[in-house]
């Protein structure tokens, strides 16, 4: 279980001196590590409130996030770290590739026209730690 609890209400952390992470997940098979991670993330700091988290997501790991193929279980977790204020960035290259459209994917996700790696690169420019798990 979650120690901290989403609420619809909850918004992305907006103190400047808030830790900035960005998490890149590509890899099919790390979907829900990755999920796991920004829950544990998201608890260690204290709650949504004091961290922003970024979820850059790109190549076969999208596929799990369509709303005809994403599991109960991803839908629901996506969902809770989306209430807490996570933005999730889906790669537009891949989508193209797929064949997706972003209402294809899980409510939330927002394309990232200029592609995933760019996306991360600015995120690190930004001052984000990068993660990929």
């Amino acid at each position: 279980a979650m120690a901290w609890r989403a609420s619809a209400g909850t918004a992305r952390a907006d103190d400047p001196a808030a830790p900035k992470v960005a998490y890149h997940l590509s890899d099919v098979d790390k979907v829900a590590f990755v999920l796991g991670n920004i829950e544990n993330h998201i608890a260690g700091e204290g709650g949504p409130q004091k961290v922003r988290i970024e979820l850059v997501v790109h190549g076969p790991a999208l596929v799990l996030f369509q709303k005809m193929k994403a599991t109960p279980d991803v839908s629901r977790r996506l969902s809770g770290i989306a209430a807490a204020g996570v933005a999730l960035a889906a790669c537009g290259n891949t989508m193209k590739a797929q064949n997706v459209e972003v209402s294809d994917l899980l409510p939330g996700f927002v394309r990232v026209s200029e592609g995933g790696v760019v996306r991360l690169a600015r995120l690190q420019a930004e001052g984000y730690a990068y993660l990929r798990p």
